[in-house]
């Protein structure tokens, strides 16, 4: 197809919308994108808007970060080959021993092993398949609003979207995620109890091989559980003989002011996940668990490019630009600057204010809870129509869980970038509430 640099945006998006499977659209606005660089995303017609999902996560260092460019064009320039499939190279060996170097699980480090995907999906669920063949039990334990990938047997043990619709595995049971927030929720120290007496009850019969879990729930809710969660639910697998897989494809990668998120309660799990960052827009997922889990049986997950020397060499630059720890420090200061901007303008006079219910997360992985004032009944119209109106002042974030906007910023932007993006965001707000967006607007955009 010729190139058509003379298209309007609104031509790509309506092209979009004829050629572009249905089934892979998750849209809030009309989004068209024709370059990037570090927040700022530039679109066909030449307007610029400031990024505050990083491409819900999976550009989490930034647009074109001339680290990773580098690393790619080597990788290109070389081309040794497409997979680890059935030969290795450089790369996707020196990936997989940096995974194993740096991801802590409970095998020494020449014990472990990393598998190397295309996306969190195949990453999970190679990590449930691993589990059940390391146990010889079927049961997997997972958590209600939980996302563990958008296809197979990794989507159907994800809460999120088996509320949709989706199948559930036929062995998994689903327990309801510690979530702070409700309003009916007494205590901390409460949930916690109730929460881990599910998922003891849930063991006891010996059958199940796994609990999945995110360290903080991301697309249900941005919800930070309770301290303690992530230790009891290792004690108690351990206590079963079951395994725990700790999903860190959306939070991990120093985005909540650790290296992964699960560090904030110290606990070593059997086998861990990543994916979206750790490719910084390129393809790239990985598992690094015990090799007991991880060699056997042979040739069971097999896809023809993972491994690919461009996301490997990618993913290794990732890794590097993480090691000084700098950007996890940084996360931890601007996430405090986002909270305290939202915080404020919650308990100013304009018309926004009173709609935002709680500002919660940790570290870049915010939650911006919208509600109906004087009550805490969502507002889901709101959110949709912010983001939509967010898209028009010059900003992208998109709503999760119905009425909570997620600010997940490339770990990269600037506090004065930062200042700005929430400024458009919360704009935004105020002419939602004005009823500057209509409902026949936000009807073309089926979000979640």
């Amino acid at each position: 197809m010729k190139q058509r640099p003379d298209w309007t945006d609104e031509q790509w998006y309506a092209e979009d919308l004829t050629s572009v499977a249905g089934v892979q659209r998750l849209r809030f606005f009309p989004q068209v994108i024709a370059s990037g660089s570090g927040s700022i995303l530039t679109t066909p017609e030449g307007r610029e808007v400031i990024d505050l999902s990083a491409s819900w996560t999976a550009t989490g260092l930034g647009h074109a970060h001339p680290h990773v460019v580098a690393a790619a064009e080597r990788a290109l320039r070389a081309a040794p080959g497409g997979s680890v499939l059935s030969g290795t190279h450089p790369d996707a060996v020196q990936l997989a021993r940096a995974l194993c170097e740096r991801v802590e699980v409970v095998a020494p480090v020449g014990e472990r092993r990393a598998y190397l995907g295309h996306a969190g999906t195949d990453a999970n669920d190679v990590a449930l398949r691993a589990a059940r063949h390391v146990t010889g039990r079927p049961g997997i334990v997972a958590f209600e609003g939980g996302y563990h990938g958008g296809l197979g047997g990794s989507q159907s043990v994800s809460g999120i979207h088996i509320s949709g619709g989706v199948a559930a595995d036929p062995d998994l049971t689903l327990v309801p995620y510690p979530d702070l927030y409700r309003p009916w929720q007494d205590s901390a120290d409460t949930l916690l109890v109730d929460t881990l007496a599910r998922v003891e009850a849930a063991l006891a019969n010996g059958t199940v091989a796994a609990v999945i879990v995110e360290p903080i729930q991301s697309d249900g809710g941005v919800l930070v559980p309770p301290d303690g969660f992530l230790t009891g639910l290792r004690e108690t697998t351990q206590r079963h003989g079951a395994l725990l897989i700790i999903d860190e494809v959306k939070v991990g990668l120093g985005r909540t002011g650790h290296f992964l998120a699960h560090h904030a309660e110290g606990v070593v799990p059997d086998l861990v996940t990543l994916g979206k960052a750790l490719g910084n827009g390129l393809p790239i997922s990985a598992l690094v668990g015990p090799a007991a889990a991880l060699d056997e049986p042979a040739a069971s997950a097999l896809m023809t490019t993972t491994g690919n020397p461009v996301s490997c060499a990618v993913a290794l630059a990732v890794l590097e630009l993480l090691d000084d720890g700098a950007l996890t420090e940084s996360a931890v200061r601007l996430g405090d600057q986002a909270a305290a901007t939202l915080r404020d303008h919650a308990s100013s006079d304009r018309p926004g204010a009173g709609w935002i219910g709680q500002v919660r997360g940790r570290g870049l992985s915010i939650g911006v809870e919208l509600v109906h004032p004087g009550g805490r009944e969502p507002a889901d119209d709101i959110a949709a129509k912010t983001a939509l109106a967010g898209w028009r002042a010059g900003v992208i974030a998109y709503p999760v869980r119905g009425n909570i906007i997620e600010v997940t910023p490339p770990l990269t932007i600037t506090p004065e970038e930062l200042g700005t993006g929430l400024e458009h965001m919360l704009v935004a707000l105020d002419a939602a509430v004005l009823g500057e967006v209509s409902n026949a607007e936000i009807a073309a955009f089926t979000g979640w």
